[in-house]
């Protein structure tokens, strides 16, 4: 019996960064390469809770964008934290560090958990600029998520297959040592981790996976049904993250294609909101 809906992944931004979209697109990288297009929808926390009312959406993870600029990444973190303490029966908020920032990245990190962050992400390397293989400057703050125990959630993309706006090249090849290099660490690998679960057929690969799981953001973008069912086969149910990427598109556009697959109640639960209940520690 489904006793829970959690979308893990969505995005918001404050109404100020709606409303004056044209300036944002010009002060970061990121946001311009996810909203140059006009036809890009933007979403305030007020209008996701209301998505959320009318799709039958339990609670949603609120990610924000991989901005360049640390000043961004502190200026929209503070919506969502806020957002959280509005909404806390509904919200769970996720907030982006820049790890070019250094020390202030790791206070900020800090910062957001102890005012109710429950993970960092979405995170995209190309775009920000830094290299998830750099030891030096990735072990401080993984390490801080882990004692924190926050989440990470990282953007992925295919290595093959058509182009699209945001596809980025954080590809398996990318984020596999980023794994080995960091076991203890609870991480996310967005859009099926861009193929990364198939890889699980090698069994290195599978041990190594242990601790990570991928969310289904934007998959009617990507995937036929039937993805659902194999890397649930290669990878197990529990590794599969209900997720939209909510506003790009209506959480109900996934729920309506797992719909399409055979799996089970219990299994579809557990996708629907089971797993993203155990992987947060919430009821």
């Amino acid at each position: 019996m489904l006793k829970v809906i959690i979308d893990f992944h969505t995005h918001v931004v404050p109404p100020g960064i709606k409303e004056r979209r044209a300036e944002y697109l010009g002060r970061d990288a990121c946001f311009s390469l996810l909203y140059s297009e006009p036809k890009a929808k933007l979403a305030t926390a007020e209008e996701l809770v209301a998505s959320m009312d009318e799709c039958g959406i339990d609670k949603s993870v609120i990610l924000n964008l991989g901005w360049v600029s640390h000043e961004l990444c502190v200026e929209t973190n503070d919506y969502i934290l806020e957002a959280v303490a509005r909404y806390p029966q509904r919200i769970i908020g996720f907030c982006v560090i820049q790890p070019l920032a250094g020390e202030e990245a790791v206070r900020e990190l800090e910062r957001c958990a102890e005012n109710g962050a429950r993970g960092i992400g979405e995170m995209r390397p190309d775009v920000q600029g830094f290299d998830l293989r750099d030891n030096a400057l990735m072990k401080p703050l993984i390490e801080s998520a882990i004692e924190h125990d926050l989440v990470f959630l990282i953007h992925a993309s295919e290595p093959v297959g058509h182009e699209y706006f945001g596809k980025g090249s954080i590809t398996p090849d990318t984020i596999y040592p980023f794994i080995l290099g960091f076991p203890r660490l609870k991480l996310v690998c967005a859009h099926w981790g861009g193929g990364l679960p198939f890889y699980a057929l090698m069994p290195e690969v599978a041990e190594a996976l242990s601790n990570t799981c991928f969310d289904t953001a934007a998959t009617p973008f990507l995937y036929r049904p039937p993805i659902f069912q194999h890397v649930a086969d290669i990878v197990g149910v529990e590794k599969i993250l209900f997720g939209s990427d909510y506003p790009l598109l209506s959480p109900t556009r996934i729920i309506d294609q797992l719909a399409l697959v055979d799996l089970g109640e219990e299994d579809r639960a557990k996708i629907l909101g089971g797993n993203a209940q155990r992987l947060l520690s919430i009821r």
